[in-house]
């Protein structure tokens, strides 16, 4: 389906479009286009790059991880084409759902977004790997090392996605997932029954069925008033987006679990992105891979500010339960055999990928 952009573009918990950009702690607005002597820079960049506008979505509002990400490519786009091309970033809400921006992506009604595997789940199912828990290394930047290299995930997973008219150029971390609840969630026992919300990916469903949950798919929009009228008990989600989406409100503890981490993906229309010039293709290949280090960097400032910020709430206090490793050993072992599960009814390519990516992910542990 064809969604028109610009109806009812403020999303939930989410501000009016600014033209500001939000360049992270480092101040780095990108690289500059090399074309000679300062004088004529701007001149041949802009004779270089055509006039051009790219529509950029988000799962997420102002001031959040993928929000500022598209604001900082924008701009890079921007001081490297002398403003020849322009990407208009838009905020979660503006298209419907999750799924409703997946298929605005796939129509070509946009360019660009920001998405998270979880929520292309039904469509490729090979996505659904990152629903595995306790699959990456406890360590957020291993994490982001892994999804940097990974030739299971950005060669092999990414021409899964081809299949579908969605091209990711890049798989990035927003950090570490945390659990929130109003019981204190610490051992697998605390599960059983427990209506958790879920992204519309079955094999997330059956990693929390495997604790003995029952599990929920909602769209995040309809999240914060389902956790406060208890149509679910708890979510997962990394700790900037559960404070800065307000869940601490109506939920009394976080349980910092590390059982996962909330992997995004920077795509693009894969016909679109193949019709470009070749020059254009590698502006934005540059300008991707660029964005790697910066969004890191991003991710860990907002998910340390956040964390104090929610420890230090004295209108809402929260109290912050840290598993042990014990504790997550306990959960480790009810999610592994879900791999299996993952092998035998989500794959459609026998678990190739993920038996590539469990090599790799022990490699570099080495």
């Amino acid at each position: 389906m064809i969604l028109t952009l610009g109806l009812f573009l403020a999303a939930c918990g989410g501000g009016d479009d600014t033209d500001e950009t939000n360049t992270g702690d480092n101040g780095d607005s990108g690289t500059e286009t090399d074309s000679g002597d300062s004088g004529s820079e701007g001149d041949s960049a802009e004779a270089e790059f055509e006039s051009d506008t790219w529509r950029f979505i988000t799962e997420e509002v102002e001031g959040q991880v993928q929000y500022v990400y598209a604001e900082e490519f924008a701009k890079r786009i921007s001081d490297k084409t002398n403003g020849a091309i322009t990407v208009e970033p838009y905020e979660y809400g503006g298209l419907g759902s999750e799924t409703d921006q997946v298929a605005a992506l796939q129509d070509g009604a946009v360019e660009m977004a920001v998405m998270s595997p979880g929520f292309t789940g039904n469509m490729v199912m090979e996505g659904q790997i990152f629903a595995l828990h306790f699959l990456f290394p406890e360590s957020v930047e291993k994490t982001q090392e892994i999804l940097n290299t990974s030739e299971a995930i950005n060669t092999d997973l990414r021409a899964q996605y081809e299949n579908h008219g969605i091209t990711p150029l890049a798989f990035w971390t927003e950090g570490a997932m945390a659990w929130s609840s109003n019981i204190g969630l610490e051992e697998p026992s605390d599960f059983e029954g427990f209506q958790m919300r879920v992204q519309d990916s079955p094999l997330m469903m059956e990693s929390y069925k495997a604790y003995g949950a029952e599990p929920q798919a909602l769209s995040w929009g309809e999240l914060y008033t389902a956790l406060d009228r208890g149509t679910v008990e708890g979510q997962e989600n990394p700790v900037f987006f559960i404070y800065d989406a307000s869940f601490y409100e109506v939920q009394d503890t976080v349980t910092i679990s590390n059982h996962n981490n909330y992997v995004a993906m920077t795509t693009v229309n894969t016909d679109w992105y193949n019709g470009l010039d070749p020059k254009v293709q590698a502006l934005i290949d540059e300008t991707v891979e660029e964005m790697q280090s910066w969004v890191y960097e991003e991710q860990d400032r907002q998910n340390s500010e956040f964390l104090e910020q929610m420890k230090n709430d004295t209108e809402h206090p929260t109290e912050v339960i840290e598993l042990t490793e014990e504790q997550r050993s306990a959960f480790k072992e009810l999610a592994l055999p879900v791999r299996d599960y993952y092998k035998e009814n989500v794959s459609t390519v026998d678990g190739a990928i993920l038996d590539k990516l469990v090599g790799e992910i022990e490699a570099a542990m080495e």
